[in-house]
């Protein structure tokens, strides 16, 4: 519920993924709105019989990966006469120290949210910009030209849900624009990688709204 509640619209047609097998009680609310397929671990034996009686529908199982798998180790681009190998972003909190400067201090809440709402920009195109608030994604804007359009995008998406949300940016924050945009949609913080010449001027601006502000000190930025 909390995933469809992100964009009821975009999800018609689309993919469900469940890191969970799926029971009847799951399969019965996934069959409120029309998807094309579904991928878990395992379906219970009614789900999965509900399931096949959909026309279209592709219904697939894979089971869990081992976060060090050696077949996720490594990510290819293919580029004109080879390929660009690098390592997957596989960067978590707890492999970084997120670093608060602003001069107020997130609550646990907030903080909670806003590594969430971290761990979701790296799926998303850079320039990319998710608001999120409850462990749920409001909205998102993805594969911008520039940070400020994906943040208005994202906070159109969230709607009045975005009053209080927090905020993450998949890359640096160049210019308080973004910031002027995150609190006029009511955002209470914001998480990015830092390190603009401008940091200062960032910073100072997310503290004029008494906004948090939370640098990694890394960064996503997926292409």
């Amino acid at each position: 519920r909390r995933a469809l509640s992100g964009d009821p619209v975009a999800a018609f047609g689309g993919i469900v993924g469940s890191n969970r097998p799926i029971d009847m009680a799951t399969a019965t609310e996934i069959d409120k709105t029309h998807y094309d397929c579904i991928i878990a671990p395992a379906y219970d034996d009614k789900a999965l019989e509900m399931f096949k009686k959909k026309k279209n529908m592709r219904i697939a199982s894979m089971p869990p990966q081992a976060r060090s798998a050696p077949a996720r180790s490594l990510d290819f681009r293919r580029v004109t006469g080879g390929f660009l190998v690098q390592n997957n972003d596989f960067y978590t909190e707890g492999e970084f120290k997120p670093r608060t400067v602003s001069k107020r201090q997130p609550t646990d809440t907030e903080m909670s949210d806003m590594l969430f709402a971290w761990r979701c920009i790296k799926h998303i195109k850079s320039n990319a910009i998710a608001v999120a608030r409850d462990k749920t994604l409001l909205g998102m804007g993805a594969g911008q030209p520039s940070r400020v359009i994906s943040a208005e995008i994202a906070l159109k998406k969230a709607g009045d849900r975005s009053k209080g949300s927090l905020m993450a940016s998949d890359a640096m924050i160049p210019f308080p624009d973004v910031i002027e945009v995150a609190a006029k949609g009511g955002c209470a913080g914001i998480i990015q990688t830092g390190g603009s010449i401008r940091d200062e001027e960032v910073i100072a601006t997310a503290d004029k709204y008494n906004m948090v502000m939370v640098l990694t000190g890394i960064r996503h930025f997926r292409h």
